[in-house]
């Protein structure tokens, strides 16, 4: 599958020069912690599939097992390679769970893995590409309804009057977003449900593909949420 096959298998124990399978973080040969120079992603590293629904106890036990066997105190008389790979491991290991643990960021960061340069924010090169004009329209539309009722507020007109037209504003695009919340979740599912089924490369790239629109519209909506609070907090 498109996202299984990119990853490298093996890694290189620097202690006794033996290999290693890439999700283990210890040599089977010579038990030594092993260097963080070649490794696969997050999911690899936690030992989990690449899905986009993980069981978050389950994702945070692994992450404190895995924590304790890092933890630099462990190595505090161990040689400095050792020393500086349960470090390196620690830090990488507090990275990948704070991406995973979230579930927007680990659509996010399977979308990098598997499409590179995917992800793109609105104020990126290219970045209305793939984004609906609908969803464009709407956001000019209501750049310039906010432009107005900022107006409206500067000229001294009644709380009341600027409010209403921000929460009239506000009502479409709550709706929209948790339309779009139903879809993301349903491509999830989906994806999910490839990566159990070993879904071919063209089947996989289509659910990534409406993932990744889905992300970038995300960023959309939530610019012009964080707009209308940002306007209501006045």
């Amino acid at each position: 599958m498109l996202s299984q096959t990119q990853t490298p298998t093996l890694q290189a124990c620097r202690s006794c020069g033996g290999g290693a399978p890439i999700d283990v973080h210890f040599c089977p040969q010579c038990t030594k912690i092993l260097s963080l120079g070649r490794h696969g992603d997050y999911f690899a590293f936690l030992g989990v599939s690449r899905k986009l629904n993980l069981d978050e106890g389950d994702l945070e036990q692994r992450f404190r097992t895995l924590s304790r066997q890092f933890h630099p105190d462990y190595f505090y008389n161990a040689p400095p390679a050792e020393r500086r790979a349960s470090l390196e491991r620690s830090s990488y290991l507090n990275d990948a769970y704070r991406t995973l643990r979230d579930p927007a960021q680990r659509v996010e960061y399977l979308l990098q893995l598997a499409l590179p340069r995917a992800v793109e924010g609105p104020e990126g090169t290219g970045s209305q590409q793939g984004i609906p004009p609908a969803l464009l329209e709407e956001v000019f539309a209501l750049n310039e309804e906010i432009d107005e009722i900022r107006q409206l507020r500067r000229s001294g007109a009644p709380v009341e009057a600027w409010q209403t037209r921000l929460e009239r504003a506000r009502a479409p695009i709550e709706a929209k977003r948790r339309t779009h919340e139903s879809e993301l979740r349903q491509l999830s599912a989906r994806w999910d449900q490839m990566v159990d089924a070993h879904a071919p490369d063209s089947e996989s790239r289509e659910v990534l593909g409406a993932l990744r629109q889905r992300v970038q519209e995300r960023t959309y909506i939530s610019n012009l949420l964080e707009g209308i609070e940002r306007e209501l907090a006045q």
